[in-house]
């Protein structure tokens, strides 16, 4: 299978010409590895590769599975594969290996993906860029001085360049949306609990992380929801399995009555400005809404975004703090020791001195939030408002400055965190930190659908997507609607510049090399 006929497809494209016996699994599966060992020393979106694990494990793929053969990766957090490396993207972690499968896996196996390796990912999946210390630093096949954003940004840099049609990645923040919007791609984070993340964990930052993957066709997205929702045992949330979801985008959705919001309630309280290009994208969304005949009105979302933020950020904390407890257990490193960014340790200290009052406050606006978008869709069907506040931003550019890891260092300090807190260092670090992406939090705390659509492309060449949500549990009317915005704009087609060009030069699929060299960050300030 030729390079360039391999990267044109999604997953059950490439699952129906081996169905029909047109191409082989393993001519499928070497394509793959081809493309990796060719774009990753480039694109650093790969940090681990298990090519003859994969190649073993795609002869034993039962052949009526939906994504028989289908070369997939998964995200370095969370997504375990027994006694193999698991770093959630840091040093502290390196050689680190679950005892078990995540559930999840699982059914990625099941449903016949042929996992050839992992994507990075920022250190512990704390970041909206990814750009660890640790690992390479994977760029936007848009365009290569520009960030494919986080926490999934190894995931997005690789199915944007088509070295897999589709991969995994998770969403506590908008770690699935960022990157969709940066790269071009669609991007779902569904309904809390609708898909498990045991046996380690019952639920990550108090239910508002969801794991799915990131996909160039809506069609790939709906296939997967269906082979790997649902329950596990010992789960939180008595969620049954559902079907349908692939079948339901036959059909066209019902006229839909949907909001339209450019998110000032949400990114005002933070200072963040809204880029032109991004008002466009949602402005014309609108406009092609009332095209395919919805009723469209515009009307912001009932939530204050700076009390949204705190309450966010103050479970962030605590969680973080806990984790770096978790990650000193599993590797008998006293914590103070730990080989952590500046920028982990001195959150992970802020977080160390918050209430348990403070924490159980925080959870409790997230139930308000809850609420109050329940009752709004009642009104909406559907939500529609920007993903970020403006298009790709350079590498480098939001990661933090040298002075603020100094500041970081100092927070680290015992004693200065507790009067950072005091001072407000909470608000501050929400201005500073979510002024870019204030608006994908939102469906993390009320646990509602969302989705990023690559709907719109700048003038330079760069995607912009446009985020709409839907009411808890209405993935099925998401994804309708979604196919229904593909058939017009065919995105699943839009490849970046040198992903079209062909002929690629030939390389050899059977090399298994270490990750790619870093990719070194440009000088930067701010």
């Amino acid at each position: 299978m030729k390079d360039h006929e391999y990267r044109r497809h999604d997953g059950l494209g490439l699952a129906a010409l081996m169905r029909s016996g047109e191409v082989s699994r393993e001519e499928v599966v070497e394509a793959a590895c081809t493309a990796i060992n060719l774009d990753n020393p480039q694109l650093g979106a790969v940090v681990r590769r298990r090519y003859e694990r994969g190649r073993a494990e795609a002869t034993e793929v039962e052949p009526r599975a939906p994504f028989a053969g289908v070369p997939f990766l998964t995200k370095d957090l969370l997504m375990g594969l027994a006694d193999e490396p698991l770093s959630f993207g840091s040093a502290a972690l390196a050689d680190w290996c679950p005892e078990a499968d995540a559930t999840l896996v699982k059914r990625f196996r099941q449903a016949g993906l042929v996992i050839l390796g992992q994507s990075g990912c920022p250190e512990l999946g704390l970041m909206g860029i990814t750009e660890p210390k640790a690992f390479p630093h994977p760029v936007n096949p848009w365009g290569r001085d520009y960030s494919p954003g986080g926490s999934s940004g190894g995931a997005a840099a690789a199915v944007a360049a088509g070295l897999v049609p589709l991969a995994g990645a998770g969403d506590g923040g908008g770690s699935i949306r960022i990157p969709a919007s940066q790269c071009g791609l669609f991007g779902l984070k569904p309904s809390r609990g609708r898909v498990p993340l045991g046996p380690a964990h019952s639920e990550v930052w108090q239910g508002a992380v969801v794991e799915h993957a990131l996909t160039r066709s809506v069609r790939d997205s709906a296939a997967l929801l269906d082979a790997t929702n649902g329950m596990d045992e010992g789960g939180p949330y008595p969620v049954r399995h559902e079907s349908g979801f692939l079948a339901a985008l036959e059909r066209a959705p019902e006229p839909l009555t949907i909001a339209v919001s450019l998110g000032e309630p949400l990114g005002a309280p933070l200072g963040a400005t809204l880029h032109p290009e991004v008002r466009e994208a949602v402005e014309a969304a609108a406009r092609r809404c009332e095209a395919l005949g919805h009723h469209v009105e515009w009307c912001d979302p009932p939530v204050d975004g700076g009390a949204l933020a705190h309450s966010y950020l103050t479970l962030y904390l605590g969680h973080l703090s806990a984790d770096l407890a978790w990650v000193a257990e599993q590797t008998g490193v006293r914590e103070s020791r730990l080989a952590i960014e500046p920028a982990t340790r001195a959150i992970a200290r802020l977080g160390r001195h918050l209430k348990a009052r403070d924490y159980e406050l925080a959870k409790r606006h997230w139930n308000t939030l809850g609420r109050a978008m329940g009752a709004f869709h009642r009104r909406f069907d559907l939500l529609l408002m920007p993903v970020l506040s403006a298009p790709p931003p350079r590498r480098g550019s939001l990661y933090p400055s040298r002075w603020r890891e100094a500041l970081m260092r100092l927070l680290a300090l015992p004693g200065a965190s507790a009067l950072a807190l005091k001072a407000g260092g909470l608000d501050a670090l929400a201005r500073e930190s979510l002024r870019y992406s204030p608006f994908t939090q939102l469906a993390n705390l009320t646990g509602q659908p969302a989705m990023s659509l690559p709907l719109h492309i700048t003038p330079q060449g760069l995607p912009v997507g446009v985020q709409c949500l839907g009411p808890m549990g209405s993935e099925r009317r998401l994804l309708q609607f979604a196919a229904q915005l593909e058939r017009e704009v065919r995105w699943a087609a839009r490849l970046p510049l040198e992903v079209r060009r062909e002929p690629r030069p030939e390389v050899d699929s059977a090399s298994e090399a270490p990750v790619a060299p870093e990719v070194r960050r440009e000088p930067h300030s701010g």
